[in-house]
């Protein structure tokens, strides 16, 4: 090799190598200096076919919007993004092995991903098992283990988008006392769902804490279908609303009996009951006097909503739902923490991640608590004439 050629090996090969000494353990990584990089590759571990598909596809759209825009303003540090899609296949097996391809034969140096909880907490644990840690966002999973293992110990370089499950429970039961100003409330749960029980929990610790309580608690499971009886035991107890922290196909039902049965007062819920479905199965009518919990409303009078949803529309010819939206604002968090390092190496962006404190995102102003859930505002929706429409923003 001669002396020019020796000289080009180290340049491109050696000094992107960074050893470092923690803890006792030596651990190779890497940066990325922004004189020699030609793009900034970002991987998408999303669900594109499976049972899942459809989150998936909606938040894909959000990212590749968020790229494309931020590709128009100059990328970062004047490279442009790559975003390296994958198919994880809505399986959990899937997810891990799609976070390998991407990690370490894609080299991405961070991974939006994935779009359900079960899926980033299994990818995620087969990065925790290597020494191939990059920053991960995923825009969608709400569960409390995407970001906390189950000793306690806080995933050092994941985050998400979108806030948790039981934050849900706080917000729709303050809504309850401070808008709708009610206090009597009574609950259907879905025994069958950690999602549900987990709203159930924290509403009742809040609605309690705010004065109110809870007359009635009834249990179903999910795919039942009669839900007459355990209606008729809420009921008789004449709540001011009850609350289905549900996912929508039970909902749809419990909604529509619970008409049928001569309940007219509000019925809530949370981000389950986002589907376009629900009202085919409830009924456009029965949905009248309906208020759920979401991330986002494409109805919300904001300006960065509104340009959110124009942008989305010209670019799909649909409207945003709240997982395009969450799609959008992680890949956005991710390029603002890569815009704040002084050199794109991972620490410096979990690091970055960490400090975020911005109210450029559509879903509302972001900064992260300890366990890295972000701290934001959350909408709640009513129906109206079968439509979701915009009720008002709630903040932390």
């Amino acid at each position: 090799m001669n002396k020019e050629a020796f000289l080009r090996w180290i340049i491109t090969v050696l000094i992107p190598i960074v050893v470092l000494y923690s803890n006792g353990n030596l651990q190779i990584t890497w940066a990325m200096p922004k004189e020699e990089v030609e793009t900034v590759r970002i991987g998408a571990n999303l669900e594109l076919t499976g049972s899942v598909a459809p989150f998936g596809h909606s938040a894909l759209k959000g990212m590749q919007l968020a790229v494309r825009e931020a590709n128009a303003e100059g990328g970062i540090f004047g490279k442009q993004i790559q975003l390296v899609e994958r198919d994880n296949q809505s399986q959990s097996l899937y997810a891990q092995e799609t976070m390998r391809q991407l990690i370490v034969d894609e080299k991405v140096m961070a991974v939006l991903g994935c779009a359900a909880s079960s899926n980033t907490i299994a990818a995620v644990n087969w990065m925790e098992g290597t020494s191939n840690q990059v920053p991960v966002i995923t825009p969608t999973g709400t569960n409390p283990r995407v970001t906390v293992r189950t000793d306690g110990r806080v995933r050092d370089f994941v985050f998400r988008a979108c806030f948790i499950d039981p934050y849900q429970g706080n917000i729709m039961a303050n809504f309850v006392i401070n808008s709708l100003g009610i206090k009597r409330v009574a609950i259907l749960t879905d025994n069958s769902s950690n999602y549900s029980k987990a709203l159930t929990g924290t509403f009742m610790e809040q609605l309690a804490k705010n004065g109110g309580s809870v007359v009635g608690i009834q249990y179903y499971l999910q795919k039942d279908m009669d839900f007459y009886g355990i209606l008729e035991q809420v009921i008789k107890e004449d709540p001011d609303a009850i609350y289905v922290p549900g996912y929508y196909e039970e909902v749809g039902r419990i909604v529509r009996q619970a008409r049928a049965m001569g309940y007219q007062k509000p019925m809530l819920g949370g981000d389950g009951w986002d589907s376009p479905q629900i009202v085919n199965i409830a009924g456009t009518d029965n949905l009248e006097n309906t208020f759920f919990v979401n991330h986002y409303s494409s109805s919300d009078p904001n300006l960065r909503v509104d340009k959110f949803v124009e942008e989305y529309r010209k670019s799909y010819r649909e409207e945003p739902n709240a997982l395009a939206a969450l799609g959008y604002d992680a890949a956005k968090l991710l390029i603002d923490a890569m815009r704040r390092s002084q050199e794109i190496t991972l620490e410096n962006v979990r690091v970055a991640l960490e400090k975020t404190n911005n109210e450029d995102f559509v879903t509302g102003r972001i900064y992260y608590n300890r366990y890295h859930d972000p701290i934001k505002s959350a909408v709640v929706i009513r129906f109206i004439n079968g439509q979701q429409v915009f009720k008002e923003r709630i903040n932390p």
